[in-house]
């Protein structure tokens, strides 16, 4: 790589990232610029482990393990929440790094294997302190569910992130920027964030020994449960060692059905994203006296006037084991329709990431609008509503489509593939 800028990762490296199995010596870096982009070079290893989900899946139970119109919203939710970044810096590094240049008060060496350790740790441990928060306050927690509002748990919930989460996910992080160089500091951002894209599965059940330490797809399957049992529990992100220590650990028993305990049942993106602070917004408007007034927001999602901080449990709807997941019967062909248009989209993406450097400001945003209009769409159409909303949206949708392609503000990674899409 060129001096000063990011370094190049083999594919083995990679795909080792993903498991947080890098050792110190093929991941530490002097300065930021350095740090490989480990998350979006990994996109390739998410498709590939997706794929292979589906087929152990059908081997082992005969039936895949998703469904199109859920896996569709989880990457659109996984898209809408990486657009910011192509407009800004992540917040995460752009926080950290202001305060490790005013205030550190020492500086442990960026190469040495027991800053590497301690950084890992550090890490993991500001994730479980500020996933915790995230289930008990409810502002918080009107950013996070979007992560636990699928009713299914695959590799593609993974990739369900919220985009409004990491605007106060970086201040748990910055009691490291005291002493532990930025660098060192963006690698284990990653690898933390990578680790727990393959523990959203239930093609594994058990890992033995290893269970007693790391968060593993038996313990991440009880913390996207619903069952009254899982509620609050398994906040680990690579470790689960936090849990066991601070009494939330809870082993998976019955089994777990998934999804939030008042499902929103949408696929629409921006819907799945905003409902909850509409909520709150009606509900503190709602709610007599100032003092209430403020535990609407910062008090657990199940408080009420009356009530322990954190809800009353009771209040937790019975599993009954019979629950039926949203999914709206569409049309074979809408299906086919969705997943090339959405794959058109991802195209796009792409192509987005790998150019955005050499694109004027005004290119961007119109991108990252058709993007988001697009996402939007699909989700409607996945709905199979009864209005002709959906339907009128999309044919808006191609036309500006066909519109902004025409006029070269949108491009695919395949110059060949350019008439195909007017088509």
């Amino acid at each position: 790589s060129e001096a000063g800028g990011p370094r190049a990762t083999a594919p083995g490296q990679q795909l080792r990232a993903l498991f947080y199995v890098l050792p110190p010596g093929e991941s530490s870096f002097r300065t930021v610029e350095e740090v490989p982009d480990y998350v979006e070079k990994s996109i390739p290893f998410f498709i590939a482990f997706i794929g292979l989900e589906f087929a152990v899946s059908w081997v082992q139970k005969r039936k895949l393990s998703g469904r199109i119109n859920d896996g569709i919203s989880c990457l659109s939710l996984g898209i809408l929440s990486r657009l910011p970044d192509v407009l800004f810096r992540s917040v995460d590094l752009i926080s950290y790094i202001y305060v490790w240049n005013n205030y550190r008060l020492f500086e442990l060496p960026w190469d040495s294997p027991w800053t590497w350790y301690l950084t890992l740790l550090g890490v993991d441990f500001a994730y479980y302190c500020f996933h915790r928060i995230s289930h008990e306050v409810n502002i918080l927690w009107a950013a996070h569910q979007v992560h636990h509002s699928s009713e299914d748990y695959n590799l593609f919930t993974a990739l369900r992130q919220s985009i409004l989460q990491k605007y106060t996910s970086w201040i748990f992080n910055l009691p490291m920027a005291l002493f532990i160089p930025p660098s060192v500091f963006a690698v284990h951002l990653q690898f933390n964030l990578l680790y727990q894209f393959w523990i959203h599965t239930e093609v594994i059940t058990n890992l033995g020994p290893l269970e007693w330490i790391l968060n593993t797809p038996s313990h991440h399957r009880v913390h996207h449960g619903r069952n009254p049992y899982c509620i609050d529990k398994n906040y680990g992100g690579t470790f689960i060692i936090w849990d066991r220590i601070f009494g939330t650990f809870e082993a998976e028993d019955a089994k777990v059905v998934y999804g939030l305990t008042h499902p929103v049942n949408s696929f629409d993106p921006i819907m799945l994203q905003l409902r909850p602070l509409a909520h709150i917004w009606n509900t503190f408007w709602a709610t007599p006296g100032f003092c209430n007034k403020l535990s609407v927001i910062f008090k657990g999602p199940g408080w009420g006037p009356g009530k322990p901080r954190l809800g009353l449990p009771e209040e937790i709807p019975v599993i009954t084991g019979k629950e039926i997941p949203f999914n709206p019967s569409v049309p074979a062909y809408l299906n086919c329709y969705a997943v090339v248009h959405f794959a058109v989209i991802m195209d796009l993406y792409t192509e987005l990431l790998g150019t955005v450097t050499t694109l004027s400001q005004g290119t961007i945003l119109l991108r990252i609008g058709f993007i988001i209009l697009s996402l939007t769409s699909f989700g409607l159409l996945m709905e199979n509503r009864q209005d002709t909303k959906p339907g009128i949206l999309e044919i808006i949708r191609c036309l500006v489509f066909v519109g902004v392609y025409k006029l070269g503000y949108l491009r695919s990674q395949f110059s060949s593939l350019g008439y195909a899409y007017e088509v």
